[in-house]
């Protein structure tokens, strides 16, 4: 993989923006706002990262971010991510999104809900339990020991094998959840969302490592799906 196309370029897309760079991807960014607005970011990230609109991100990156609200995901481009992988970092946030009863009541996951929309794409929920903070702060060289670990799920395992993979050049390990039916083991209110990157419960700033074994052990704690 060689071009990292971002749609969304916030907090966490802007983090991912940083870390591709890094490892020695090219970027192309976007958001709903326009190339414009992403012209501070670009000159950071230097010359291997461009702005484009949401369709010229996705028809560059051989790997493709997904950051946007969920409510927003029915307005993503299907054709040009046809065939591709692309990385999901959605949560459904009622209070943002509106009701989704499916979501509501475990018939589906919101991945799930990506994956229908864009039926020909490979989708792998990655991302979504760790807050851009940890993030940025967490990434450690191969056989580090305190190295992190964040969860995957999709329905196509070469496509979990290129998040993997993804991961690895950017300083983390997977864990492979499954299927994206499996993807609420890691939703918001589980043991394994965010809190477990954190040093403290209630301190955002201080990231603590979190290891294979231990992100596992979250998942398998999850509760149930509703």
């Amino acid at each position: 993989m060689t071009t990292l196309g971002l749609i969304g370029s916030g907090n966490i897309g802007g983090t991912l923006a940083r870390l591709a760079v890094a490892a020695g991807y090219d970027v192309v960014l976007s958001n709903s706002r326009g190339p414009e607005t992403l012209r501070d970011l670009v000159e950071e990230l230097g010359p291997r990262a461009r702005a484009g609109t949401v369709r010229e991100a996705a028809e560059a990156g051989d790997l493709v971010v997904v950051s946007v609200p969920l409510k927003a995901y029915r307005d993503l481009p299907a054709e040009p991510l046809a065939g591709k992988v692309v990385l999901d970092t959605n949560n459904y946030y009622p209070q943002r999104d509106g009701t989704i009863a499916e979501l509501d009541s475990g018939a589906a996951t919101s991945s799930e809900l990506l994956q229908r929309h864009l039926s020909a794409a490979r989708v792998v929920k990655v991302f979504n339990n760790i807050n851009f903070r940890h993030l940025a702060t967490l990434p450690r060289p191969v056989g580090e020991a305190d190295r992190s670990a964040l969860p995957i799920a999709g329905d196509d395992p070469d496509a979990r094998a290129t998040a993997e993979d993804f991961l690895d050049r950017i300083g983390f390990d997977a864990v492979d959840a499954g299927r994206l039916a499996e993807g609420w083991r890691y939703q918001p209110g589980t043991p394994a969302y965010g809190v477990i990157y954190r040093a403290v419960p209630d301190d955002w700033e201080r990231a603590a490592p979190a290891g294979s074994d231990r992100v596992r052990a979250a998942l398998d704690a999850a509760g149930s799906p509703t």
